[in-house]
């Protein structure tokens, strides 16, 4: 499900599973999880570049999959999710994402993670977890409004609207926009230049600027997984297997 290359000093993860749109599902996560461990620790690998094969990022949680049945299941859901946001926020590498196509929920969070986005000018983002009943996880919180600002992280989580990449590169959602198919080849140019920077000032600046992650990453554990086991979340999965509108009642 995750392919990795090697390509000099930079590292091309790709999220591989199309016919699901590379949902996150949790056996994925902990694949990143792992990979980025290795990473991590091999002082050889200078930058690194992550994407989605198929034409999509990420289409998000994989929703078959959010069944929790105590508060207590939910927090150990997020044990390994967080683990994952935090090798990627924390990660002393530059991480460079390639977008191309849908970037959706958890999708969005993980592109997020990285410190620079390429997007291709057919790619969508969306932050709709209220659809679902829930908050935006996977550290979304945190990086979101650092992104694009507080007012316009406030409107994408709340209305959970669609954002193309023009508009997405007019408020400083993602970094550059490149033709359809070009994501990639862009961000490992990138990358490269990142690489053949000195890695300490990249390690300490990425330090600095992951202030306040561990809190917000603590309440949105606490939080979701209460909003798990409410009427609203069973139902607005319900209606998005069954591919229909919801009926929220505030429980």
């Amino acid at each position: 499900m995750l392919r990795q290359e090697r390509l000099g000093a930079t590292a091309l993860l790709v999220l591989d599973v199309p016919a699901r749109r590379n949902a996150l599902a949790m056996a994925l996560r902990e694949e990143l999880v792992a990979a980025m461990e290795v990473l991590e620790a091999d002082a050889s690998v200078r930058a690194i570049v992550l994407t989605g094969a198929g034409g999509n990022f990420s289409a998000g949680a994989d929703v078959t999959g959010m069944n929790v049945a105590d508060i207590a299941g939910g927090r150990e859901r997020f044990r390994i999710s967080h683990r994952l946001v935090r090798l990627l926020i924390e990660s002393s590498k530059p991480i460079v994402a390639a977008v191309e196509g849908w970037a959706v929920g958890a999708g969005l969070a993980l592109a997020l993670c990285c410190d620079t986005i390429v997007a291709a000018e057919d790619a969508r983002f969306m932050a709709a977890f209220g659809k679902v009943g829930l908050v935006a996880d996977f550290g979304l919180l945190h990086t979101l409004p650092r992104r694009i600002g507080e007012g316009r992280a406030r409107q994408m989580l709340l209305h959970g609207a669609p954002v193309d990449a023009v508009r997405a590169e007019t408020i400083g959602l993602v970094d550059r926009v490149v033709a359809k198919g070009g994501a990639q080849a862009e961000a490992l140019v990138l990358a490269g230049s990142l690489a053949a920077s000195a890695p300490l000032p990249i390690a300490m600046t990425k330090s600095f600027l992951s202030q306040g992650l561990a809190e917000a990453l603590e309440w949105e554990r606490t939080v979701q997984s209460m909003l798990f086991l409410s009427a609203d979340h069973a139902e607005g999965k319900a209606a998005f297997l069954e591919k229909r509108a919801a009926v929220f009642v505030g429980r």
